[in-house]
């Protein structure tokens, strides 16, 4: 396939309210946008949905620039690509960094599909035409409003940003004023060998799953964890690449796992990870980073797949931002998002709304 030019353009986008959690508040949103042209009027779109500051991962906004910049998209001049499937493979050589490695990714995968005249659901076996959302609730002080907002577009799953020792407050919070709502909780690393008993007495509550509850990597106490509870562990920092899986798997570490783009690299990894999962018996979900609807269109193509059985992060448009970049809007309908089915992405990006919050732009000629 034929890339003349990459393009990145730093953009911010005004939130509506801030998003909370314990390692971090965001009142804005920077992202980085990164643009692959054929030089036919063909563009491609991908994201990176690092964060201004490395609460997540170590990677953050001003990073994944100059790794692109710098390293990554250099080595795109220097070799020859005809399928998206070979990117992970031209960008080996460069260790870590796997957000950034996503976003280049994510924009050639839109331009091929595009070149192909097929939408990127489709293109990597997608079969769903819409997918279950389900949303995330930072910490807030008007918990049971957003609920009730959210019940009424029917979001079918619910996950609670936590402070350890405060977790048990705020599920019972939720369950006095929603009984039965589905929801689970998201530890972010929080916990420690220490927690381990007051972790497994959250059994009584019968969530869905507890997301992520010791620090990013620890396969063995999620194992320990996961021995002692029938509430299902779910990983989503320990998995950033596709190894990382199959530890978690065979170790017996988690019965779930959040599948995220941006973090384990991008789309090839993410389906990878997908099919794996598949064979092996373990449910996945698509997780959400804050981003732009370029993102969520590619979230949606990846969720279009048969294993993502469980609602993920998926939310319309208006649900973080006060205007989006792309046309329509996407939106949540009777708790789904409709799978695009135009070609690449399927959605069309608002050019004008992209100038205006682009902050900084670079071009990079390949040819």
């Amino acid at each position: 396939m034929k890339i003349e030019k990459i393009v990145l353009k730093k953009i911010e986008l005004s939130m509506k309210n801030p998003f909370r959690t314990k390692r971090g508040s965001l009142t804005s949103r920077p992202l980085i946008i990164v643009e692959a042209r054929d030089g036919t009027g063909l563009t491609g779109y991908g994201e990176v949905t690092a964060f201004p500051d490395p609460f997540y991962t170590y990677e953050t906004t001003s990073t994944a620039w100059h790794v692109l910049e710098d390293f990554l998209i250099p080595l795109f001049a220097e070799n020859t690509l005809s399928h998206p499937e070979q990117v992970p493979e031209i960008l080996d050589s460069i260790q870590g960094h796997p957000m950034a490695k996503a976003g280049l990714e994510g924009a050639v995968w839109d331009l091929y599909a595009k070149q192909k005249d097929r939408s990127l659901a489709s293109l990597i076996g997608g079969t769903r035409k819409s997918v279950r959302a389900g949303a995330v609730l930072s910490l807030s002080d008007h918990i049971e409003q957003d609920i009730s907002d959210l019940q009424e577009e029917g979001y079918e799953r619910y996950k609670l940003k936590i402070i350890k020792g405060k977790e048990q407050e705020m599920i019972e919070k939720v369950r006095a004023s929603s009984p039965d709502l589905p929801i689970m909780i998201d530890g972010n690393g929080q916990y420690d060998g220490t927690d381990m008993d007051h972790l497994a007495a959250l059994d009584r509550y019968g969530m869905l799953m507890i997301e992520q509850p010791f620090r990013a990597g620890d396969f063995h106490l999620h194992q320990q964890l996961q021995k002692r509870m029938r509430t299902p562990i779910c990983l989503d920092e320990s998995i950033t690449s596709f190894e990382d899986a199959v530890q978690a798997v065979e170790l017996g570490s988690c019965r779930v796992i959040n599948v995220k783009i941006s973090r384990v690299g991008g789309l090839t990894a993410a389906k990878k990870i997908h099919d794996f999962c598949a064979a092996s018996g373990v449910p996945v979900w698509c997780g959400g980073m804050v981003e732009s609807g370029i993102s969520k269109a590619h979230n949606l193509a990846l969720a279009s797949l048969s294993n993502f059985s469980i609602p993920g992060d998926l939310s319309g448009s208006a649900r973080y931002f006060e205007s989006d970049i792309v046309q329509p809007p996407l939106k949540v309908e009777k708790g789904a998002l409709a799978v695009p089915q135009y070609p690449g992405i399927g959605i069309d990006v608002d050019k004008e709304k992209l100038a205006e919050v682009t902050q900084q732009s670079s071009a990079h000629t390949l040819s």
